[in-house]
């Protein structure tokens, strides 16, 4: 696993959750991006790293997408 080389940003609730479950379940987001391409969301890996650096907002449709693929209800994205 890499080290986060930047600060969290300001700009999501999300990203550092996102992240966090996403190392938990062992998915690298090559392959996470690659499941949110096939559900719909056009996101490239630049994108989704600022997503999960909080440095870009999340739009409805990541939020709801990002929910699915890791099996939680999207209310558990914005939790401290």
């Amino acid at each position: 696993m890499k080290i986060r080389k930047k600060d969290y940003g300001t700009a999501n609730m999300v990203g550092k959750n996102i992240e966090r479950l996403r190392l938990a379940r062992g998915l690298k987001q090559k392959d996470f991006i690659a499941r949110m391409q096939v559900l719909g969301c056009d996101i490239n890996p630049t994108s989704y790293s600022k997503l999960e650096g909080q440095l870009r907002s999340a739009t409805d449709k990541e939020i709801f997408v990002i929910a699915k693929i890791l099996e939680i209800p999207m209310e558990a994205l914005f939790e401290a």
